[in-house]
């Protein structure tokens, strides 16, 4: 049966979780409160939280907007421990998703036809507002409070520890593959990085029987993108004859690289004659709306498509930044949080 609360009777909750205080970007062990669960929201304990690149821009103010003390984290998976009245997607005991946003105006354009993460007024997971003022905190915690709206059900044969990153890795590339018609038997498609978002867009694509070409400055990492994941070519970035052989194979390439780098050695302005050469288009895609969130976790449990991760405990957490900064990992670090966080509520 589930545990329905009134908004209007609950107050807001205790919550523990690391934060940062600084730009230094380390984290410690951080007391605060959540907002009460209202009519339209679920409450979560957190299982896991995968760690982003962008936790670690965040934490260390690297973007220039960091509001501390921030809690990172939005690849988030938990358990439904409460239902706000007006909720119909899930109950008690359901197992459950939250990603890169908590909110939305709901009324926009982009809102109105599920581009939730291209509103304005896009509420992130983390280091924003709520419309009553409160700030959001991420993942990297005990619990969290979320409108059912911007939660995503999850299937119950997919590993928890392996789905929590495909909640911001995994749809970063989906939404953009599936945008420009990337995902189909077929096409050939070209993957820059081979890291937490571009091992998943291998996987996708692979998944659907498209042809991948890795494009990657490690040649280390071929062995294994041939052998584990199926890649069909690999190109190292910096070697300009495979480049020149290459050139014109590829119905479109993803680049997943978060450090800034040349577009495959190109000058810092946008060159125009490759570009009307062929019809070509350079394009960004930040996450996907909800529905496709949605669409991309059930697909990923249709093929059993889930991130490979390394497990971690909380406190091992600012040492797991510091090798996300030198690439130290294969391919996405998750915090399992649950069994390690020690909350005291």
């Amino acid at each position: 049966m589930s545990q329905e609360i009134s908004g209007a009777e609950e107050q807001a909750v205790k919550a523990y979780g690391w934060a940062a205080r600084d730009s230094s970007g380390v984290l410690s062990p951080f007391h605060f409160t959540r907002r009460g669960n209202g009519d339209n929201d679920i409450s979560m304990k957190i299982l896991y939280c995968g760690i982003c690149h962008s936790d670690l821009h965040f934490a260390k103010d690297e973007v220039g907007m960091t509001i501390y003390p921030i809690v990172p984290g939005h690849e988030i998976v938990g358990e439904v421990t409460k239902v706000g009245r007006n909720v119909t997607k899930f109950k008690v005991g359901d197992i459950a998703g939250v990603g890169c946003m908590v909110g939305s105006c709901r009324s926009c354009d982009n809102c109105t036809q599920d581009l939730e993460n291209y509103c304005p007024k896009m509420v992130w997971t983390y280091n924003k507002h709520h419309e009553d003022g409160s700030r959001t905190f991420g993942g990297y915690s005990d619990k969290i409070v979320v409108d059912e709206h911007f939660v995503v059900q999850i299937p119950k044969n997919l590993p928890l520890q392996g789905t929590a990153p495909m909640l911001c890795a995994g749809i970063t590339v989906y939404s953009p593959m599936r945008y420009f018609g990337l995902m189909e038997p077929g096409k050939h498609l070209g993957v820059v990085g081979l890291g937490g978002l571009g091992h998943m867009a291998v996987k996708f694509a692979k998944a659907v029987g498209a042809k991948v070409t890795v494009i990657s400055t490690s040649p280390n990492k071929k062995k294994e993108a041939v052998e584990q994941l199926g890649v069909d070519e690999f190109l190292i970035s910096h070697d300009q004859e495979q480049l020149q052989a290459a050139m014109g194979t590829m119905d479109g390439i993803i680049d997943t690289v978060s450090a800034a780098h040349p577009l495959l050695h190109l000058p810092p302005e946008l060159p125009v004659f490759p570009l009307i050469l062929g019809r070509k288009l350079v394009a960004g895609s930040a996450i996907g709306g909800m529905k496709e969130t949605q669409e991309m976790i059930d697909f990923a449990a249709k093929h059993n498509i889930t991130a490979d991760v390394e497990v971690i405990p909380m406190d091992y957490v600012n040492t797991a930044l510091e090798r996300v900064a030198k690439a130290d990992v294969k391919y996405r670090f998750v915090i399992d949080v649950a069994n390690t966080i020690k909350s005291p509520y």
